[in-house]
Parts: C-alpha cells; sequence; structure tokens
C-alpha cells in the first residue's frame, strides 16, 4: 500500500509518497513547489491573497501528482507559517475548497513528538535517552526521551525566519547588537528546557530540519549527493566558528558558501545563532543529523500503529484555533505547569 505526505512550509510544499507495506517508508516518489511563503507576510505574519493563491495551486498540483502515484488522500499538513497566521482559518479554507484538500496543522508540541519517533527510529534504541533539535523557519522544536515517544517536548517561537524578521531590523549582514538579540531571546525562551535536557543528561543528541543539515555541510560534513546513510555530525565549536564567517557576509554572499542555499541565505545567520545557543544551554557538544523528520515521523505513525484515524482524531489543530495534543504535549505540560 502507497501513503502520501504533503508538508506545507516556509519555503516549499513537499509531496513525499512511499510504500507502507512493512515496517519502514520506503520512498518512491518527492516532489516540491517553492513558494517562499515566509516572504508575502506581514507584520503580523498574515499571509497575503496572492501568495494564498499560489498556495492553493501548489497543493492542487502535488495532490493530482499524489493520486498518478496511488495516493487518494495523503497527510497533508502546513507548519508554522500557517499555524501562526492571523487569517490561517481563512488560507485552510482556501485550500480546501480550491483543492480539495483539507490541509491540517499540527501543534508545535506534536511535530515536536513525531519528529522524534523519526529520529528514535532511524537512530535506534542504541542511542539510549536522546534529545531531539528541529528548527523551522517559525519554531524551534525540543524533544526528550528514552523510548519510542519523547517523554516531553516543547515548541517554542524560535524559527530563523521569524527572528531574522522580528531582530534583524531589514540589516544585511546583521550588526552584533541583532546577533545578540537573537541570543538573549534563545536563552529566555530556551531557559527552562534547557535545565531540564541538562539534568536528564541525554546519551545521544540529534538534529533534523534543513537548517542543521546547511550548517553541518557548511562545517565540514558529507554534501547530500552522498545519500543518506552517511553519518553528518555538527560541531558546536566548528559551528562557532563558521558563524562568525555567516555573520559577517550579505546574503548574497552566504549563498556561496558550501551547503547554504540561495532561498535560506538570508535566515541561515539567525538559525546558526539559534543553533549554537541552544546547543551551548544544553551542553551539547556535537549533534547528530538525521535526514528523517517530520514527513517520515507522520509515515511512521500511521505504519506503527495500524490506526488510518489518528490523524483526523489526534495531535490536529482546526482551523477555528482549537488545539489538540499527543501524549507529549500533555506530559510537557504536567511537568512545566505548577500545582
Amino acid at each position: 500500500m502507497r501513503v502520501g505526505v504533503v508538508d506545507v512550509g516556509s519555503n516549499t510544499v513537499r509531496l513525499v509518497v512511499a510504500d507502507a507495506d512493512g515496517q519502514v517508508p520506503l520512498p518512491v516518489h518527492t516532489a516540491k513547489r517553492r513558494l517562499r511563503l515566509a516572504e508575502h507576510v506581514d507584520s503580523e505574519g498574515r499571509i497575503a491573497e496572492e501568495p494564498v493563491r499560489a498556495l492553493v495551486a501548489a497543493v492542487r498540483e502535488v495532490q493530482e501528482e499524489a493520486r498518478r502515484w496511488g495516493v487518494v488522500e495523503p497527510f497533508a499538513f502546513a507548519t508554522s507559517i500557517v499555524r501562526d497566521a492571523p487569517n490561517r482559518a481563512e488560507v485552510l479554507e482556501a485550500v480546501e475548497s480550491g483543492a480539495g484538500v483539507r490541509l491540517r496543522t499540527l501543534s508545535g508540541e506534536a511535530e515536536a513528538e513525531l519528529t522524534f519517533l523519526a529520529a528514535r527510529r532511524w537512530m535506534g534504541w542504541r542511542a539510549g535517552p536522546l534529545v531531539l533539535f528541529d528548527i523551522g523557519g517559525g519554531s524551534l522544536e525540543v524533544a526528550f526521551g528514552r523510548s519510542r515517544l519523547p517523554d516531553y517536548a516543547a515548541s517554542l517561537p524560535l524559527g530563523a525566519r521569524r527572528l531574522t524578521r522580528d531582530l534583524f531590523d531589514g540589516q544585511d549582514p546583521p550588526r552584533e547588537e541583532h546577533l545578540k538579540a537573537v541570543r538573549r531571546q534563545v536563552r529566555h525562551q530556551l531557559r527552562d528546557v534547557a535545565a531540564r535536557i541538562r539534568w536528564e543528561m541525554p546519551h545521544t543528541a540529534v538534529a533534523t530540519s534543513r537548517t542543521f543539515q546547511q550548517l553541518a555541510r557548511l562545517c565540514g560534513a558529507a554534501p547530500g549527493r552522498y545519500g543518506p546513510f552517511v553519518e553528518r555530525q555538527l560541531d558546536r565549536r566548528a559551528l562557532s566558528e563558521a558563524l562568525k564567517e555567516l555573520a559577517r557576509l550579505p546574503a548574497e554572499r552566504r549563498a556561496q558558501l558550501p551547503g547554504i542555499s540561495a532561498a535560506r541565505a538570508e535566515q541561515c545567520v539567525a538559525g546558526a545563532v539559534v543553533a549554537h545557543t541552544a546547543m551551548k544551554l544544553t551542553g551539547t557538544e556535537t549533534v547528530t543529523v538525521c535526514p528523517w523528520a517530520l514527513r517520515e515521523g507522520i509515515l511512521l505513525r500511521y505504519i506503527e500503529d495500524g490506526d488510518a484515524d489518528w490523524w483526523a482524531r489526534e495531535h490536529v489543530e482546526t482551523g477555528d484555533g482549537a488545539r489538540g495534543g499527543g501524549p507529549a504535549a500533555l506530559r510537557f505540560a504536567a511537568a512545566t505547569c505548577p500545582n
């Protein structure tokens, strides 16, 4: 049987089609449409009408492509670019009416939980107690656990695109005061979670997301053309040196560096500051970059639980603003709320 995932992110709409007959989602087809939605939001995060029309067209195209590959109804979701938009309900309604796809928005904690599941399956049980970092355009997800799912998960408004927009004041390259502002924001937002991770002393640290992949490549990791089975790591000291270089170059020159794409050149400085500060706060010297992330986590959840209805029942924020939280979200809430 074939299943598919449609992922609407800050920069692209991605489709993954996989065979789900065994215990591993084996990809058979991938596609993407580059939209750069994050470049078309106002100061409050509202997505303009023209980008919404482009989003509808892109989702319609990948939905038709999924059907050609044998997937009738893919799991379709949007990350923080849509989840945090003040006009989220209108965006979701436009996609459903214009493309015939019910696009869902996962809570940040649910994203962390599913990404942790993917990282756990990729790394295996030998990884032991595991901490996960994932830097997106709008948020930073952190999760920790000893088993299949995390013991707790957190989603913080520390995405690379968000911080670039809010704290760099349009300066390229950013000034030192802007870098300090990002560091302060990360320290403030991540303080309690970082203290918990240091106390847990995880055996393995894993990072997902394009931000970490590109930073690892910049710091000497193997390029993507070598395939997913080459181990890639990112060392905090190497990242510190790379950050100095990134911060002194304008975006057009950053895009010429190894691993840094033109689409992410503007936000990669803030992403590097978040990554370095998060690693420092949690006492993490090295992270292993995992090729599996949220999309694979969704597929694994479906394959392992054998329950097609979970997508409609759990982990989902509906367009009216109601939030759904999985076990990790509930555990995190219990761990951080006073009695």
